[in-house]
């Protein structure tokens, strides 16, 4: 008997890479192109993770929503000119985050795929800026779905691969993942070099703290 396809999703930024650099300079930019205070740097990467208008409403819940809007659009200018500038240097993968992905790759019934914040553009580039066209065959991202942690994208996910939710497991650093996660019925990862406190990932299946414990965590969660 052939072992059931396994549909595992990666979060991308805090999760796969550190864009926290590109992330706080795009949302100064944008905040400083309007003249107004930029938010903490806490308060920057509590929200990452959510889809970019979700974003901004908290972090300018005090301005109107054509101001929220012009913020959007002014970090996504500066994101985009920040990764031109730098390429694959603006959102460095995390340690041992290509060997895990090209690990689990290995495996037959192993199907990778990413559920991101990001918008298409952002994620392809990301993609190709590190070489990683070949390993997801599912790509959710901002662009076509609610924000987390609607579990809209991981539904499309399993829609898309055909696997059943009971053999599906989200990876992510933040709440919204783990939350998304229980919204669609499937097992969660966190991660705790992400942005978000272990604090915040009480939902997960279980927690990891390093790439490497991943395949056990897997292992744990599959049998």
């Amino acid at each position: 008997m052939s072992a059931p396809l396994r549909l595992v999703l990666f979060d991308v930024d805090g999760t796969l890479v550190d864009s926290q650099g590109s992330i706080v300079a795009a949302m100064t930019a944008s905040f400083d192109a309007l003249s107004l205070p930029v938010p903490e740097r806490e308060a920057i990467l509590s929200i990452v993770g959510l889809s970019l208008p979700i974003a901004m409403a908290r972090l300018a819940s005090d301005h109107s929503g054509s101001v929220q809007h012009r913020l959007v659009e002014g970090y996504k200018e500066a994101y985009h000119a920040h990764r031109l500038e730098l390429g694959a240097a603006s959102s460095p993968l995390y340690p041992g985050a290509r060997d895990a992905i090209a690990t689990l790759h290995a495996v037959p019934e192993v199907l990778l795929g990413v559920a991101t914040g990001k918008s298409q553009r952002g994620l392809d580039a990301l993609i190709e800026a590190h070489g990683l066209e070949r390993y997801f065959v599912t790509r959710q991202v901002a662009d076509h779905h609610p924000s987390k942690p609607h579990p809209s994208m991981i539904d499309t996910a399993r829609s898309e691969t055909g696997v059943d939710a009971a053999n599906t497991v989200m990876i992510g650093d933040t709440k919204f993942d783990m939350d998304m996660a229980n919204a669609a019925g499937v097992a969660s990862v966190g991660v705790t070099w992400g942005y978000h406190d272990r604090s915040a990932l009480d939902g997960a299946t279980c927690i990891i703290e390093t790439f490497d414990q991943l395949p056990r965590a897997l292992d744990d969660i599959w049998t």
